[in-house]
């Protein structure tokens, strides 16, 4: 039965597993910078997903007890004005601060971890301008 093995191996292989932009490419050093193995492991701790979501749970209660308290316009509009607020960014070399976005969570009067201990200068995210900016508008 030569005939169904040959359609097997032909369905398993797609053309995109193979290609430039597939599984086997490598990794650009120049644009993503080094693989951290921190990145790929899973959390040591229950609550370190529930931090990391934090954000993320605290917008969903707001948004539902704002939906609950005026209606579904209100969080409608939220939702709308932080998408506009993420779109407005600086070049993609320059760290931003976000002021916009925690002025429309209330978090611009409160001074967190990230206030802190977030210092632009010593950030690992800077490259050099022109590739960015070439890899961003898809020049590269």
């Amino acid at each position: 039965n030569s005939r169904g093995t040959a359609s097997l191996l032909k369905d398993s292989i797609s053309f995109t597993d193979v290609s430039a932009t597939g599984l086997f490419e490598g990794h650009d050093l120049l644009r993503r910078g080094f693989t951290s193995v921190k990145n790929e492991l899973l959390p040591s701790h229950p609550l370190e997903l529930t931090e990391k979501n934090f954000q993320l749970n605290q917008d969903k209660t707001n948004f539902a007890t704002l939906r609950n308290i005026q209606g579904i316009h209100a969080p409608l509009k939220l939702q709308m004005e932080f998408r506009a607020v993420k779109q407005v960014q600086r070049l993609p070399f320059l760290h931003s601060s976000n002021l916009a976005m925690d002025i429309l969570r209330g978090n611009d009067e409160c001074i967190g971890f990230e206030d802190i201990l977030n210092d632009p200068s010593q950030s690992e995210v800077m490259g050099e301008p022109h590739m960015m900016m070439e890899h961003k508008l898809g020049l590269l």
